[in-house]
């Protein structure tokens, strides 16, 4: 059986990328690994095992285009509406809190927000499929 161990996003600004997702997330870094055309930075929390990979190439100095097939990366949290105020007090720009319902229960409560290279992160309620 395969078993996910991490997400790898391309960022512009390595050091920006590791506080947003410290500050964001509490994901610290857990291992760097520098080569001569790129650095990977694997960060994660106590809560999971699940890595993000960040990866800077050296020689790149425009932003990356996330064209249109990139979804988002997740995390959950247990209440969306202190989470989203403590990210607006740290200085972020998290969307709305969004409802959707199935059946007249709650099927899912959460927002976006975006990373320093516009990667689009969802923040999940903890509830149902979701815990």
């Amino acid at each position: 059986m395969a078993k996910a161990i991490h997400s790898m996003m391309r960022v512009l600004d390595l050091e920006s990328s590791i506080e947003f997702y410290k500050n964001a997330f509490g994901l610290n870094i857990l291992s760097k690994f520098d080569f001569e055309d790129f650095v990977l930075v694997y960060l994660k929390n106590e809560e999971t095992k699940f890595e993000v990979e960040l990866t800077k190439n050296k020689s790149r100095t425009e932003p990356y285009d996330l064209g249109d097939g990139y979804g988002h990366l997740a995390f959950s949290v247990v209440d969306c509406k202190s989470e989203r105020d403590r990210l607006i007090q740290l200085g972020f720009k998290p969307g709305k809190i969004v409802e959707f319902f199935r059946e007249e229960e709650l099927f899912a409560r959460f927002f976006f927000l975006q990373d320093p290279d516009g990667y689009k992160i969802e923040v999940l309620e903890r509830c149902g499929r979701f815990t």
